[in-house]
C-alpha cells in the first residue's frame, strides 16, 4: 500500500497568518499541524513575523518560520503587507527546500500564500496544494480585495489550475471556485481542531459572546440593533478587532438597552481569558453575512454554548440543526432567538449539549487530519 512505501511526510506549509497572528485560518492551520506531527509527519511552517514573536519557534514539534516583513496589525493584512511577506518569503522557501527536501508544498490561502507556491513550483518542481478559506477567492467578499482580485484573476486562475489539489471546507465555497472554473475538482476537507480541556460554568444565563474579526460584513450592527430597546439585562461581551470597531462602538452606545455592552479588544486564543469566556457565556452570536467554514463556531460548539448564527453562508454547514438559524442582515429575527433562548432554559441547554455532540461526532482534529495525509499520499504517488 501507499502509505507503507512512504515512511512519512515532510511538509513546507505556507501560511501568511499563523497564531497568534490572524483569524480562524491560522487556528486551522496550527491544530492541523500539531496533528500531523503527532501522527508522524514532519512541518515547517513559513508565515509572517511580527513584533517580538521569535523569528525561529518550535511549537509541539512543529517549526515556525517567521518571514521579515511588514504587518502592523495582529487581526488585519493589506495587500501592501502581503506583498513585502511574498518578496521576503521566496528566497527564504527556496533554502528550505534545497536543505531539507520536502515531499510536497501546502498553501493555506490562494492568496498570497498559492502565489508563493507557484513561483516556488516553477523553480523546483515540488507540487502544491491549496486550502482556500474564502477571501482568497474572487466574489466571496466583495468588501475586501475587490480590485486586486480583478487585477490578478488570471495570475489565481493559474495558481488555482497548476495546484495538485484545492481543498475547501465547504460546499458553498466550492461552488464559487468552480463558478470562475467550472472543470476544477475541488476536494472538500472539514476545518477541526482539539479544543483544551474545558470547565463549564455558567452562572449568568444571559451572557452573551460575540467573537469576530470587526469588519462590517461579520454582521456584529445587527446584532447590536436587535438589542436596541430591549428590557432583557443581557451581558454581551464583544472580542474582536478589525476596521469597523469605532462605528460598532459609537452604534453601542447610541442605542437605548438594558444590555450591557463590553468591547474587549482582541483576545488570542492561548490567553486563558479566550476560553474562561467560553466557559461562561451561554449564548453565542456569530451573524455573518459571507463565511466558508468559520473556527469560532466550533469553538462555540465545543463549548456546549447555544448558537444564533447565519443561514446563507458556510456557518449553517458548519452547524447543522446545532444552532439557530436566522437570515442574514436580520435584527428582528436574532432579537426574536435571543429572547426564546433567554426565555427557555432548558431548550438552551438542551441546544448547548446538541451543539457540543455535533462538534464531537463531526470535526475531530485527528480525522480530519487522516483525510489530509491520504490526500499528501495520493500526491506524492502519482
Amino acid at each position: 500500500m501507499l502509505r507503507d512505501r512512504i515512511k512519512n511526510v515532510k511538509i513546507l506549509t505556507l501560511c501568511y497568518e499563523y497564531p497568534p497572528i490572524g483569524g480562524g485560518g491560522g487556528k486551522v492551520v496550527a491544530a492541523l499541524s500539531r496533528e500531523l506531527v503527532r501522527q508522524g509527519e514532519e512541518v515547517d511552517i513559513l508565515t509572517m513575523h511580527y513584533r517580538e514573536i521569535p523569528y525561529t519557534r518550535v511549537i509541539d514539534g512543529v517549526h515556525v518560520i517567521g518571514v521579515p516583513c511588514l504587518r502592523f496589525r495582529v487581526e488585519i493584512c493589506t495587500p501592501f503587507e502581503m506583498l513585502t511577506y511574498l518578496l521576503n518569503a521566496l528566497p527564504i522557501a527556496r533554502k528550505l527546500i534545497r536543505q531539507n527536501h520536502y515531499d510536497l508544498i501546502h498553501a493555506h490561502f490562494a492568496l498570497p500564500d498559492g502565489a508563493l507556491a507557484y513561483w516556488l513550483n516553477q523553480m523546483s518542481g515540488l507540487p502544491y496544494i491549496i486550502t482556500a478559506y474564502g477571501s482568497d477567492v474572487p466574489g466571496y467578499n466583495p468588501n475586501r480585495f475587490r480590485f486586486e482580485h480583478v487585477l490578478l484573476f488570471p495570475f489565481w486562475r493559474a495558481i488555482i489550475q497548476k495546484a495538485a489539489a484545492i481543498v475547501t471546507a465547504s460546499s458553498s465555497l466550492a461552488n464559487l471556485i468552480q463558478l470562475h472554473l467550472p472543470n476544477q475538482p475541488v476536494e472538500r476537507i472539514f476545518n477541526g481542531f482539539s479544543p483544551p480541556p474545558l470547565h463549564i460554568e455558567r452562572k449568568d444565563p444571559l451572557h452573551i459572546l460575540v467573537v469576530s474579526r470587526l469588519f462590517e460584513r461579520k454582521g456584529v450592527q445587527y446584532l447590536l440593533q436587535a438589542l436596541d430597546g430591549v428590557t432583557i439585562p443581557y451581558r454581551v461581551d464583544i472580542v474582536g478587532a478589525g476596521p469597523y470597531q469605532s462605528v460598532l462602538e459609537k452604534m453601542a452606545k447610541g442605542i437605548q438597552t438594558k444590555a450591557t455592552i463590553t468591547f474587549r479588544g482582541w483576545i488570542d486564543q492561548d490567553n486563558p481569558l479566550f476560553w474562561q469566556l467560553m466557559e461562561s457565556a451561554a449564548i453565542f452570536v456569530f451573524p455573518s453575512e459571507a463565511e466558508n467554514f468559520p473556527m469560532v463556531l466550533l469553538e462555540a460548539m465545543a463549548a456546549q454554548m447555544a448558537i444564533i448564527t447565519t443561514n446563507n453562508s458556510g456557518c449553517a454547514e458548519v452547524v447543522g440543526d446545532a444552532a439557530i438559524i436566522v437570515p442574514p442582515k436580520d435584527a428582528k429575527a436574532i432579537r426574536t432567538a435571543l429572547e426564546e433562548l433567554a426565555n427557555d432554559p432548558l431548550f438552551r441547554s438542551k441546544l448547548g449539549k446538541y451543539a457540543q455532540t455535533h462538534f464531537i461526532n463531526n470535526f475531530s482534529i485527528q480525522a480530519i487530519t487522516k483525510n489530509y495525509i491520504k490526500l499528501y499520499n495520493q500526491i506524492i504517488g502519482s
